[in-house]
């Protein structure tokens, strides 16, 4: 299934290059054959079932242990009408309680349970999928789904290096699948209310954008230690990330560069993404990322085409937009504005009304079924995720970063263009 390899100056040349294909439905989407219409019943397949996997399928718990009672869903795809026939991991306990999860649900034995994520995209029956695994593995599995004809509700952050956003956003858009960010902030009524007073001026011209997340991950030097438990894969575990021995740490994955752009993707995916929406450069981005160098910049800075700057560090709560009028401060189930008034302003029928949705799982279910856009598709996903990595690259350079959102690369600077891209371990390609 593994597609020849692109290169990193493949990246460099093609990355501007916009494709326009339309959405398209498959035919078993449209009822072809026994199934009714996706309006009637949508098929799911999950892959990677820890915390996250199983409460988007539709399930939360306190602890890993398969339970031994009659469940109730809390939520999810299987909460919304979603039906789903298949679960796949590498990590057998997540496999057997997800399995176990299912088979509750629908009384019966019917889920199939797989470790390898080929297989269950093989399957003509399934219309789409969730993608919770690490995120090294976002971006391969998900274009392994657009490929294979399946509209994908992927986790946070969507990527391992902006080579791979890319790559996924061009995927989506050659394929013409549905593609929805895990980012559940766009479907949040504070964040669109804050973002719709900022981008309808209601707080002046913006000048500064603060965001609260925290830093990037660290190299991993662990040693060996023991053996990987075996009830995991830990090859496949690894994916595209450079194979060393194993240390039970290293399943703490977030922490480590090799699997992770670590709180700078993690809640960053969340709050820079909001940012970007509220300045209104979801479609482009910054043009110079300056790191911390203890004499003028204390903090990482952003600077955008417009004369906005936007710092990270944790003077607000959540994300805090300041404008030469008053200022807006957004987190969730949090909203605070100066003047206080602001909370009460009705955004006139005239003025910009960003994206309604208020339900992340819903939004993504309406796009399946009419093709239309989600909440935060591929090509925003793209352009948000980018924003963190970027702050990483200035981190690990430690230098003042040009970028060019245009074309999608630094300016005159090989060395940065260098860290737009990783090699990734075969046979974990895209």
């Amino acid at each position: 299934m593994h597609e020849k390899i692109l290169t990193r100056r493949t990246f460099l040349k093609s990355a501007a290059a916009s494709l326009t294909v339309p959405y398209v439905i498959t035919s078993s989407a449209l009822g072809a054959g026994p199934k009714p219409p996706a309006s009637e019943r949508i098929v799911m397949g999950c892959i990677g079932l820890g915390g996250q996997g199983t409460a988007g399928m539709g399930w939360r718990s306190a602890g890993p242990e398969v339970p031994n009672t009659s469940w109730v869903p809390k939520g999810g795809f299987m909460a919304r009408g979603v039906h789903v026939v298949a679960v796949c991991d590498v990590n057998k306990n997540n496999l057997k309680r997800a399995k176990f999860i299912v088979d509750q649900e629908y009384g019966n034995n019917d889920c199939t349970p797989y470790k390898h994520y080929q297989e269950l995209l093989a399957r003509q029956d399934i219309d789409i999928i969730i993608c919770a695994t690490g995120d090294r593995w976002h971006t391969p599995i998900s274009i392994a789904a657009a490929k294979a004809g399946k509209d994908v509700y992927c986790e946070k952050p969507i990527s391992l290096t902006v080579y791979e956003a890319r790559e996924l956003a061009r995927a989506f858009k050659r394929y013409g699948r549905i593609f929805q960010t895990g980012t559940q902030q766009r479907s949040a009524r504070e964040f669109r209310f804050a973002c719709e007073l900022v981008r309808n001026g209601y707080i002046g011209e913006l000048k500064h954008v603060t965001v609260n997340v925290g830093g990037p991950p660290s190299v991993c030097n662990l040693p060996a230690q023991g053996s990987p438990p075996d009830w995991l894969d830990y090859d496949i575990w690894l994916g595209q990330a450079p194979w060393r021995p194993f240390h039970p740490r290293i399943l703490g994955w977030m922490a480590w560069r090799d699997y992770s752009g670590g709180e700078m993707t993690n809640w960053g995916a969340h709050h820079f993404d909001v940012a970007q929406w509220g300045t209104g450069f979801e479609d482009s981005g910054p043009v110079e990322i300056i790191p911390p160098d203890g004499k003028d910049f204390k903090v990482l800075t952003y600077k955008y085409p417009n004369g906005v700057t936007m710092t990270r560090n944790s003077t607000c709560n959540g994300v805090k937009f300041e404008g030469t009028k008053g200022w807006v401060e957004v987190n969730r189930g949090y909203l605070r504005t100066n003047p206080d008034s602001l909370l009460r302003q009705k955004i006139g029928p005239n003025e910009i009304h960003l994206h309604l949705s208020n339900d992340h799982h819903n939004d993504f279910l309406n796009a399946v079924r009419n093709r239309t856009r989600p909440a935060c598709d591929a090509d925003i996903g793209y352009r948000s995720i980018s924003v963190c990595h970027l702050g990483n690259i200035a981190y690990w350079l430690k230098r003042p970063l040009k970028w060019d959102p245009a074309n999608e690369k630094f300016k005159n600077d090989p060395e940065a263009d260098r860290t737009l891209w990783r090699q990734m371990r075969s046979p974990y390609t895209i």
